[in-house]
C-alpha cells in the first residue's frame, strides 16, 4: 500500500473531477478470456463504495466493492492483455483492476489515455482512503454504507422514497417478523415531512433506529443507571470496571467515550451517555470479543524459531485447483500481506533457460521465477518485519538451478545474509526477532562429506512436498486424435461439476476428496495417458536404526523416477521385501529417489535444510526441516505424538496437503498444531472452515505470522490424547451466555434469496483444541426472527490447554430437514475478553451475536464430570481409549479418504435430524400462546437425567439434552428479564410441548 500514499494528498479539485467523471460513467471495453471484448458502461455508485457496469446478465451482482480491490495496474500487464496481439490496443488506454480473494482481474480499455488516467487516479485515491482506517472509522463507514445500500435496494421504483409496501418487503428481507400494525405505527412516527405516506432516506434512518432499539442493551443500561435513561460518568466507569473487567478506568476515558459515541448534543453537554450512545459504544470495536491489545505483537519474540507456530502457505502461486487454475505472482503479495510467513515456490525448467513456477504435470499456467522473487522482495516486509521462509521445491536441471541462485542473490541481496544473526545458545535456532528483515531459503543442502570444492552432488528427493501423485499426472500427448485443448476442456467441465457438488454439502463438512471421481471420468472418457503407481503403503522401521526419526520415514509410496535429474541409489537393495512380525510391517529394502543439486543453490540454505525422514540422525544438529504429507503425518501423530512433540522442540516440521486434494481443499491443521508442528501449510486460495481456523490462530499477536507455542510444548512433553493431559496445571472454565443476535441474514446459498422464508436461527459454540477439549453445544432455536432473536442461554465449557484452543461461533438457520449455514466467527481462547461483547460474523457487515463471557480458573484435581457437564459416564467407560484404538485401526488404510487428518478422531460430524429436533425449543415472541414452564426438552431431562451429554461416533462431546431453566441469575440482563425491574414485558413464550411431541412421533 506504500504506493497509495501519494494519492492521499491529491488536491480537492482533482479528486472531485475524477469522482464526477467516474460517477457519470465511462464506456470501456471489458476484455474476457477467449473473446474479443465487450463494450460496457462502467460507473462509480453515488456512495463511492462500488464499481458497477451495465448492461450485464449478472444484474445486481455486477459490482466490485472498493474494499475488495487489491491493486490497479496501468498498461497491458495482466495475463489476458498479454494474450492479445501487441498492436491491438494503446497501452496508455489500458488498465487492470485486481480484486477478490482469488485475485480476479478486470481488464479495461478506454477510448483515450485521459479517461484511463482519470479512472486509475480515482480508484487509487479511494483505495488510499481506506488503507489505514482505524477499526472504529471502518465500522462506522461500513454501517453507513450498509444503511444506504439497504434503502436503495428497498426503493424498487427508484424515486428516492419508500412507501409502506416497500417497507414490508424490506422487513421480510431483513428477517423481521413484526405485526403489520406495529410496522405501520413506526412508519407513521418516522414520516414527519409534508409528503405523507413515504419515507425519505433521512426518515428511513429514524425508522431504522426505532426498529433496531435493543431491549437487551436498554435493560443493561437501566441496571447501571438506577433506572434512568442515561449513564453518568461515574455509572459508566462502574459498568466498565464491574462487567467489562477493565482496569485503570479514568474519568477522562469515560468522557472520551461520551464524546465519541453519544448522538444527542444535549447529553454531550451534560456528560451523560444515552441509549443510542450506549448502543454505539457496545457495538464498537471497543466491545468486540477480540482483545484489542492482541492486534499488536505482544508475545516474546526472542525464542528459537521452533518455539513458534508459523503461518504457512501451500502452492502459494495458485488461484484455484491444482489441475487447471491460473498461477499468479500477485498471490504471493496477497498472502504475505495477510500475514503468511512461509511461501512455496515450485521451480521447473522453462524455455530460454528461464526457470518457471507452476504445478508440475498439470495444466496450471506458468509464471517466471524471476517475477515471483521480485514480488516477494517487494511485499515481504510491508506489514511486518519478521522473517519470511521461502520453501523452494526444486525440479530444475543444474543449469537452471544456477539461474535460480543468481536471481535469489541478485534480488534479495542482504536479506539473505545471515552471518550477523545471533543464534544465542549453541545448537539453537535463531529467534524471529534476530531474523527481522531476513529471508530464509528452505531447500536441499549438499552433504558435508562432499567437500566445499564439489560444484554439484546428489541429494535425497523423497520428501518433495509439491509433486502431484503419479496417478494424477498429465502427460502432454494424447491418443485417438484428441488435442490438449479437448482434454483441458473435458477435465475443466468435470472438475467444475464436482466442485459444485461439493459446495452443496454442509459448509462445515471438510471431506472434499474428489480426485477419485475425476480420475475415473477422465480415464473412461478419454483414455488419457496417466501414469499409474501402486498404491502400496508400508510400515516399519530400519532394524539397524535407533533414532526415533527413522520411524517417520515409513508409509512411503514407491514411485518411478520423475525426470532425468533423478537417479536410483544402487547401494540399497532395490527389491521390495516385507516381512510381518508382531503385527507390524517391516521394510527390508527400498528404492531411494535422488536428484542433482548445484553448490550455488545449496549454499543459500542456512537454517532451513529440507530433509527426508529417513535421512535424519538424532545427533543434535539444528536447521533441519522435516516435510510430511498430511496422510503420513497423521500416522506419526497417532502413533508417536509425544516423541514427535520432543522433536519439534529443536527442529521445524512442515505438513502439507495430500496430492489427492486436486480441488485445493484443506486438511484439519489442529492435530499437527497439537503435536507442536510449526509449518502447517494450507491452500490460502481455498476459503472454508480450515482457513478460518488458520486465520483465527494467527490473527492474535498482531497477525505477524508467528504465534508462540505453549510453554509445555517447548519443554517437557505430555500426551495430547490423554483425558487429563496436564494434571498439575489449572484449567479454564468458560461460562458463555448467548444473549441475542442482530441483523442475521438469510443463508448465503438460500435457494430463494431474499424472498425466502424468515430464518429460524440458533447458535452453536465449538471449542477446538486438544482432543479432551473438543466439544460443542448449541442454543435453542428462535422461530421467524433473524433481525433481533433472543436466546438468553448459558453454555459452559472447561479447557485444559487454553493457549492453543479456538472458540468457534456458528449461526445456523434451522430447517425441518437439516440446517443452513448463516455465518461464523472463530477466535483464539487467549484473545477472548470478559464481559458483554459482540461477536461480529466474519464477512458480514452488520450481523453479530451478543454474549457475556466469564472465564474462571479451576485448580486442583477435579473430576471431569464436575468440570464439564458434557463429560458423562461414557468417558469413564473408556470412550477416550476406544477413540484412540479406532484411530490406530485406520493407519494402514490405503484409501486417503479414510486416513486423512480431517477424518480423524478430533473432527465433529453433523448432528442427526432427530438430535436437532430434540434441541429445538421455540422461543420467539408469539402473541396468543400461553407460557409453558416445561417444554418437551425439560421433560426428557427429568426422565433421563443421565444422558446430559453424549459423544458422537468420532468421540467429540455433544450435549443433546440440557436444562434450559437452570441458568445462573448473576448478570444484570438476567435480573431484569426475571422481573428485578418493573418493566412491561409484552413477549410470551411459545408452547412447544405438543409441537415437539408431534415432531418426534414423525
Amino acid at each position: 500500500m506504500a504506493d497509495l500514499e501519494v494519492y492521499k494528498n491529491l488536491s480537492p479539485e482533482k479528486v472531485e473531477r475524477c469522482m464526477s467523471v467516474m460517477q457519470s460513467g465511462t464506456q470501456m471495453i471489458k476484455l474476457k478470456r477467449g473473446s474479443k471484448g465487450l463494450v460496457r458502461l462502467f460507473y462509480l455508485d453515488e456512495h463511492r463504495t462500488r464499481l458497477r457496469w451495465r448492461p450485464s446478465r449478472k444484474s445486481e451482482k455486477a459490482k466490485i466493492l472498493i474494499d475488495s480491490i487489491y491493486k490497479v495496474t496501468e498498461g497491458r500487464q495482466s495475463e489476458i492483455f498479454h494474450r492479445q496481439a501487441e498492436g491491438n490496443f494503446d497501452p496508455s488506454c489500458c488498465f487492470t483492476i485486481y480484486h477478490g480473494n482469488h485475485m480476479e482481474s478486470l481488464d479495461l480499455i478506454t477510448s483515450n489515455p485521459e479517461e484511463a488516467r482519470t479512472w486509475i487516479t480515482g480508484l487509487k485515491y479511494l483505495m488510499a482512503g481506506i488503507s489505514d482506517e482505524d477499526s472504529l472509522a471502518k465500522r462506522q463507514r461500513t454501517h453507513d454504507q450498509w444503511v444506504k445500500q439497504t434503502f436503495e435496494e428497498a426503493d424498487k421504483n427508484g424515486d428516492g422514497l419508500l412507501n409502506i409496501e416497500e417497507i414490508h418487503q424490506l422487513m421480510h428481507k431483513l428477517n423481521v417478523n413484526l405485526p403489520r400494525r406495529k410496522v405501520r405505527q413506526m412508519f407513521q412516527e418516522a414520516d414527519t415531512d409534508e409528503n405523507q405516506g413515504t419515507l425519505t432516506f433521512e426518515e428511513f434512518c429514524v425508522f431504522y433506529k426505532m426498529m433496531s432499539l435493543r431491549r437487551d442493551l436498554y435493560l443493561l443500561l437501566l441496571s447501571y443507571s438506577d433506572k434512568k435513561d442515561h449513564l453518568t460518568v461515574e455509572e459508566l466507569a462502574q459498568f466498565l470496571k464491574v462487567e467489562q473487567k477493565m482496569n485503570n478506568v479514568t474519568t477522562d476515558y469515560c468522557l472520551d467515550i461520551i464524546k465519541k459515541f453519544e448522538v444527542s448534543e444535549e447529553n454531550k453537554v451534560k456528560n451523560v451517555l444515552g441509549i443510542e450512545g450506549f448502543t454505539n459504544f457496545m457495538r464498537s470495536p471497543a466491545c468486540d470479543i477480540f482483545n484489542p491489545l492482541h492486534h499488536e505483537v505482544y508475545q516474546d519474540m526472542d525464542q528459537p524459531l521452533c518455539n513458534y507456530y508459523i503461518a504457512s502457505s501451500h502452492n502459494t502461486y495458485l488461484t484455484g485447483d491444482q489441475l487447471l487454475s491460473q498461477s499468479k505472482v500477485d498471490m504471493y503479495a496477497r498472502v504475505l500481506q495477510e500475514g503468511c510467513r512461509c511461501v512455496e515456490v515450485d521451480c521447473w525448467d522453462g524455455p530460454d533457460g528461464e526457470p518457471v513456477v507452476h504445478h508440475g504435470y498439470t495444466l496450471t499456467s506458468k509464471i517466471l521465477f524471476r517475477d515471483v522473487v521480485e514480488t516477494i522482495n517487494k511485499h515481504a516486509f510491508v506489514k511486518n518485519e519478521f522473517p519470511v521462509i521461502l520453501s523452494i521445491e526444486n525440479h530444475c536441471s543444474i543449469q537452471q538451478q544456477r539461474k535460480i541462485a543468481q536471481y535469489l542473490k541478485g534480488i534479495f541481496r542482504d536479506k539473505l545474509d545471515l552471518s550477523s544473526v545471533d543464534t544465542g545458545e549453541c545448537k539453537q535456532l535463531p529467534s524471529p526477532q534476530s531474523l527481522k528483515g531476513k529471508i530464509l531459503v528452505k531447500g536441499k543442502k549438499l552433504p558435508y562429506h562432499l567437500g566445499d570444492d564439489a560444484e554439484e552432488g546428489e541429494v535425497s528427493d523423497e520428501d518433495s512436498a509439491d509433486e502431484i501423485e503419479d496417478e494424477c499426472k498429465f502427460k502432454l500427448h494424447y491418443n485417438n486424435g484428441t488435442t490438449e485443448h479437448q482434454v483441458e476442456s473435458f477435465i475443466r467441465k468435470k472438475l467444475e461439476s464436482l466442485l459444485k457438488e461439493s459446495q452443496i454439502r454442509d459448509k462445515e463438512d471438510p471431506d472434499s476428496f474428489t480426485v477419485r471421481a475425476l480420475l475415473k471420468a477422465t480415464h473412461e472418457g478419454l483414455n488419457a495417458h496417466l501414469k499409474q503407481s501402486p498404491d502400496v503403503k508400508e510400515s516399519g522401521k530400519k532394524s539397524h536404526g535407533r533414532s526415533l526419526m527413522t520411524n517417520f520415514g515409513k508409509h512411503k509410496k514407491t514411485t518411478k523416477s520423475r525426470s532425468k535429474s533423478y537417479s536410483t541409489d544402487d547401494e540399497e537393495d532395490t527389491q521390495q521385501n516385507t516381512v510381518k512380525e508382531g503385527g507390524q510391517l517391516y521394510r527390508l529394502g527400498r528404492r531411494r529417489k535422488t536428484m542433482k543439486l548445484c553448490r550455488e543453490l545449496s549454499d543459500l540454505v542456512v537454517y532451513t535444510n529440507s530433509v527426508a525422514a529417513q535421512d535424519i540422525v538424532d545427533d543434535g544438529t539444528t536447521g533441519n526441516v522435516l516435510s510430511f504429507s498430511e496422510t503420513r503425518a497423521h500416522q506419526v501423530v497417532q502413533q508417536k505424538s509425544e516423541q514427535f512433540m520432543i522433536y519439534n522442540q529443536k527442529q521445524l516440521t512442515r505438513i502439507y496437503p495430500s496430492a489427492y486434494r486436486i480441488d485445493s481443499s484443506n486438511f484439519n491443521p489442529l492435530p499437527y498444531w497439537n503435536a507442536g508442528c510449526q509449518l502447517v501449510a494450507l491452500n490460502y486460495q481455498s476459503e472454508g472452515r480450515m482457513m478460518q481456523l488458520n486465520r483465527a490462530k494467527f490473527k492474535t499477536n498482531g497477525n505477524c505470522g508467528y504465534v508462540l507455542k505453549p510453554q509445555q510444548m517447548c519443554k517437557g512433553t505430555f500426551n495430547p490424547f490423554s483425558g487429563d493431559p496436564l494434571p498439575a496445571n489449572p484449567k479454564k472454565q468458560l461460562i458463555l451466555k448467548v444473549i441475542s443476535g442482530q441483523q442475521l441474514p438469510k443463508p448465503p446459498d438460500s435457494m430463494f434469496g431474499d424472498r425466502g422464508e424468515i430464518i429460524d436461527p440458533f447458535v452453536e459454540v465449538e471449542i477446538i483444541g486438544l482432543p479432551v477439549d473438543c466439544c460443542k453445544d448449541q442454543t435453542r432455536v428462535v422461530d421467524d426472527n433473524g433481525f433481533n432473536p433472543v436466546w438468553e442461554e448459558t453454555l459452559t465449557f472447561t479447557v485444559h490447554m487454553p493457549e492453543i484452543a479456538l472458540v468457534r461461533f456458528l449461526v445456523w438457520d434451522h430447517d425441518p430437514i437439516g440446517r443452513d449455514f448463516v455465518g461464523q466467527r472463530t477466535v483464539t481462547f487467549s484473545s477472548l475478553v470478559p464481559g458483554y461483547r459482540h461477536v461480529y460474523l466474519e464477512g458480514l457487515t452488520e450481523a453479530s451475536i451478543f454474549v457475556h463471557i466469564t472465564i474462571n480458573e479451576i485448580y486442583g484435581k477435579w473430576s471431569p464430570l464436575i468440570l464439564n457437564p458434557s463429560y458423562t459416564i461414557l468417558h469413564f467407560l473408556g470412550a477416550t481409549k476406544n477413540r484412540q484404538l479406532q484411530g490406530l485401526k485406520g493407519l494402514f488404510n490405503k484409501n486417503p479418504r479414510h486416513s486423512s487428518a480431517e477424518n480423524n478422531s478430533h473432527y465433529v460430524r453433523k448432528r442427526s435430524i432427530g438430535d436437532r429436533i430434540l434441541r429445538r425449543t421455540a422461543s420467539a415472541p408469539a402473541k396468543g400462546r400461553k407460557k409453558s414452564k416445561m417444554g418437551f426438552q425439560e421433560m426428557v431431562e427429568i426422565k433421563d437425567s443421565v444422558s446430559e451429554a453424549t459423544r458422537d461416533q468420532d468421540g467429540v462431546l455433544r450435549r443433546t439434552t440440557r436444562s434450559l431453566q437452570a441458568r445462573p441469575v448473576s448478570m444484570p440482563v438476567d435480573r431484569n428479564l426475571l422481573g428485578a425491574l418493573s418493566l412491561p414485558v409484552s413477549e410470551t413464550v411459545k408452547d412447544t410441548e405438543g409441537k415437539e411431541n408431534s415432531l418426534v412421533q414423525i
